[in-house]
């Protein structure tokens, strides 16, 4: 590669790193806070707060690609024309076709890292975090035993803690069970412990009573008990392997047999054949971005007014792309046979690149002005 190319080149990695480190810790952070209030809430500790904000880092990352391609593209070309540098390398020979080429080597580059995002890394962490989740949806210990806090941990059945002791004694136990709409059953003890035996795991109740109300008669019947040993294990339900979602198969699987991917995953097959299509689209969409940032803001020339009205340009091209992205999504879905329209999107911007690319390379013909005519002023 040329000097200048390799000096283009560097400015917009650079401008890249810088983009995408704030646009990901932006929404990262953001997906962050969320998790952090969902899961601590649940009783869960800081480390499955963390492991789980680490496995959406992926997805995160995917998201910020194409902004942060279109962001670092337009601001390299703003700086190289405002400190007149397009306009020396211009100036030399080079064409707005060779000005495009560290610009669609980067996008290249660009393109590379998000293929590994959408075909290995995203799918990946998506299928862990769907098993960790229900790995923590079926923690017995997160559903009951939370200080201070009414939980319903099945349908019918209300389960109150006053106080776990650090030795792991519950005080002040209330636990209803109102899964007999005819018989409900309310106990309360001063303290309790779990004991496991093999698969199953009791709640020792110790010092206690037992109300059982008999709806049919309208009678309260009430039992003191010294220990009372409850099932708590059939509270919470074994869900089993939780069910592959068409975003976390691979894509030879989505590809090599669409129909028994779309049968294991309960989704259409234009929802598969849409998602494997839409991993080969995305690091496309992630090179447009970066050659409409350049492309348009090239094909406007210097000014001296600066480059504002081709950056609001060059952000609406790029707005104009992610709707036709948008635009395709149902029609595929419903008809898989529309397959190829996912592809429509990127190869619009290809043109939309392309074109501006061709308008910079035209001779501009500068207006010329009429030169006053003697007979016209000697009548005047």
């Amino acid at each position: 590669m040329a000097r200048f190319d390799r000096y283009m080149l560097s400015q917009l990695m650079v401008l890249f790193g810088f983009f995408a480190l704030v646009l990901v810790s932006v929404y990262w952070v953001n997906q962050a806070v969320q998790l952090f209030d969902r899961l601590i809430a649940a009783g869960h500790s800081a480390t499955v707060v963390l492991e789980f904000t680490l496995l959406s880092l992926p997805k995160v990352v995917g998201q910020v690609m194409p902004l942060s391609a279109f962001a670092a593209a337009v601001y390299v070309t703003n700086r190289l024309s405002n400190e007149s540098e397009l306009t020396v390398v211009q100036a030399t020979g080079y064409s707005p076709w060779r000005l495009a080429r560290p610009v669609a080597v980067y996008g290249l580059i660009l393109a590379a890292m998000t293929a590994a995002l959408s075909h290995v890394l995203i799918p990946a962490s998506g299928a862990q975090f769907a098993q960790r989740e229900a790995e923590i949806a079926e923690s017995l210990s997160a559903k009951l035993f939370r200080e201070g806090v009414f939980l319903n941990p099945s349908e019918g059945v209300t389960f109150y803690i006053r106080e776990i002791t650090p030795a792991g004694e519950l005080r002040d136990v209330y636990l209803s069970d109102r899964r007999r709409a005819d018989r409900p059953v309310t106990y309360t003890a001063e303290r309790a412990f779990l004991l496991r035996e093999d698969a199953a795991t009791r709640l020792v109740m110790v010092d206690g009573m037992a109300q059982t109300l008999f709806r049919a008669d309208r009678r309260l019947s009430t039992t003191s008990f010294d220990e009372l040993a409850y099932d708590v294990s059939s509270l919470v339900a074994a869900r089993g392997p939780p069910r592959p979602n068409v975003r976390t198969l691979s894509t030879l699987a989505l590809l090599g047999d669409p129909g028994r991917a779309a049968g294991i995953t309960g989704q259409d097959l234009g929802r598969v054949l849409q998602e494997a299509h839409l991993r080969f689209t995305e690091p496309l969409l992630v090179a447009v971005a970066a050659l409409i940032g350049f492309s348009t803001l090239v094909a406007g020339g210097f000014s001296r007014l600066g480059m504002g009205r081709r950056i609001a340009l060059a952000i609406f091209l790029l707005v104009l792309v992610e709707v036709a992205k948008g635009a395709v999504v149902t029609p595929v879905r419903n008809n898989p046979a529309l397959w190829p329209a996912v592809y429509l999107p990127a190869a619009l911007g290809f043109a939309i690149s392309a074109w501006m690319l061709w308008q910079a390379a035209r001779p501009r013909r500068r207006r010329r002005v009429r030169a006053p005519d003697p007979a016209e002023g000697a009548a005047a």
